[in-house]
């Protein structure tokens, strides 16, 4: 295939869109040396972060999120890992780590809820007949006759409370103020999940974070290719042609260094431009201090200020407000947890839930105020952790609910006094002096991780290759692609795939999304009722 040696790519946000673009142009025969990912931060990956954290009172490490996979359904993430080369396997892929290690290390949580007596029971979903009938009903209304409609004006209240609903948001983290139209998608398209949703025993995930097992990789072999990676540069508006024929982006304006700077592009250039972020507004604290925050100075993040500008420019390019006008709604919190006890608290966790790291899943404690759950991953988590460390992660969705047992918001709380209330739940006070000394937990608070659930109209977010495009489209989380699900790897590498395949001509077709049989319906219809 020949290569092109005049034309630029310009890919605006150094995430997982980008970077699987990068990859997906460079197949079909366009020069590396002429892509620029264009990042305001000084690192690649954007929400898929993972690194070692200073703290006051010692190294920890800081995950603010974890991704979970399944064969089925991340096509389009494992044909992009095909490309790149394991950091840990001479001679084989970051898809075959995934695959070989899932299947070394299976996913079969032996405890998934803890109720109020600190007893798990999931051997039914508590659904009633009204809402595993009005469930199955969902999964044909069309979205035009449910937009901008909340998951709790569709379903009854007893739907909240039943342990379907328990595992399934703390799955997805979604809330019942949530959109309708992603919850039916999400159930359409993990469907074949729902029977193992009580152990998540068809969940795959990555040997290590995955900052280390798919970012840094991918970014590694796009460097070894020729792709320049701009790091600080802050895009603030993009121009554009507008004419009967076409529409076209001419120039991408940008700081760097506080001066404002101009690229030219011409029509024959590409610009892919991942819309807001999951991880803007963020606030880190330590474990001795709650986060810095409050819930209107996070709006003022750049990549929220860059989509507000290009949704002005054209009726549909987008509705930002939709999604980050009220980040209460859509605010999560996590916790990540670096243990220097001699593994005596994990050990603990280990027999407490029947898993070892790794092999367990979600526990949820959905009686707590603050709707936490704890997942600890296999060991070691990060390439460079000590041996003589371990660590695990924990999030709520309850971020303004006082405590049960510390007295404050949980986004008021340092990370000692998480701790505190994780071993109050789990009545393992006797341990709480020494774990409280021989830890670090680091709080974050990530206003707009559920904002892509914000309920909305179809035509709230623009599609990946708008009408008449001539050099541009959209990538992430906020961009419509039809049936798919957000807050997923699988949804950015779709866009990427989307984008490149069509201005390059490709002879490749976007890979299909995986669909059930009738017969796979009817009977995950009969898990929900059982």
């Amino acid at each position: 295939m020949p290569v092109e040696t005049e034309r630029k790519a310009y890919l605006i946000g150094g995430g997982i869109a980008s970077l699987s673009s990068a990859v997906y142009l460079i197949k079909e025969g366009f020069n590396a040396k002429n892509i620029h990912i264009l990042e305001h931060l000084q690192v690649a990956g954007g929400s898929m972060d993972a690194h070692p954290h200073n703290d006051p009172k010692g190294r920890g490490h800081l995950f603010r999120g974890g991704r979970m996979f399944d064969q089925e359904a991340y096509t389009c993430l494992f044909d992009m890992l095909e490309n790149i080369p394991s950091p840990v396997n001479s001679g084989k892929t970051c898809k075959d780590d995934i695959f070989e290690f899932s299947k070394l290390v299976p996913t079969s949580a032996k405890k998934r809820l803890l109720d109020d007596r600190g007893e798990f029971d999931v051997s039914h979903l508590g659904l009633s007949l009204k809402d595993s009938t009005a469930l199955s009903v969902l999964l044909y209304i069309p979205e035009s006759q449910i937009q901008d409609k909340k998951i709790n004006d569709y379903f009854s209240a007893d739907f909240f409370t039943s342990n379907f609903w328990y595992m399934f948001c703390t799955t997805f983290a979604f809330q019942p103020w949530h959109s309708l139209i992603e919850v039916k998608r999400y159930f359409r398209r993990f469907l074949h999940e729902v029977p193992k949703l009580h152990d998540l025993s068809g969940v795959w995930r990555t040997m290590f974070n995955q900052y280390d097992s798919i970012i840094k990789p991918t970014q590694d072999w796009l460097v070894s290719q020729g792709v320049n990676f701009d790091f600080g540069i802050t895009v603030t508006h993009l121009d554009f042609i507008i004419t009967e024929e076409y529409r076209a982006v001419e120039k991408i304006n940008y700081k760097k260094d506080g001066k404002c700077e101009t690229i030219d592009v011409s029509l024959d250039d590409l610009v892919f431009t991942t819309l807001g972020s999951l991880t803007a507004g963020s606030a880190i604290g330590t474990h001795t201090e709650a986060p810095k925050f409050d819930f209107e100075s996070c709006k003022n993040d750049p990549t929220w200020n860059l989509w507000t500008d290009i949704a002005k420019r054209q009726p549909d390019f987008g509705n930002p407000q939709k999604f980050f006008a009220d980040s209460r709604a859509s605010c999560f919190e996590s916790f990540s947890v670096t243990l220097k006890d001699g593994g005596k608290l994990l050990q603990r966790i280990v027999e407490w839930s029947g898993n070892q790291p790794g092999t367990g899943a979600l526990v949820t404690f959905p009686k707590s105020s603050w709707f936490f759950s704890i997942v600890v991953p296999f060991q070691p988590h990060f390439k460079d952790q000590p041996k003589d460390t371990q660590v695990f992660w924990a999030y709520g969705l309850n971020v303004e609910n006082v405590g049960d047992y510390v007295k404050k918001p949980m986004i008021e709380c340092s990370g000692q006094e998480f701790m505190t209330e994780l071993l109050h739940h789990l009545k393992w006070e006797d341990m709480l002096d020494s774990t409280l000394e021989n830890s670090i937990c680091i709080p974050a608070i990530l206003p707009f991780t559920m904002a892509q659930f914000m309920p909305r109209q179809i035509h709230d977010r623009p599609q990946v290759v708008p009408r008449n495009s001539r050099n541009f489209a959209f990538l992430g989380q906020f961009v419509e692609v039809p049936e798919d699900v957000v807050f997923t790897v699988e949804y950015s590498v779709r866009c990427a795939q989307t984008a490149v395949f069509h201005f390059m001509k490709s002879s490749r077709k976007v890979l299909p999304i995986y669909r059930y049989t009738l017969h796979d319906i009817i009977e995950s219809g009969k898990a929900v009722l059982a």
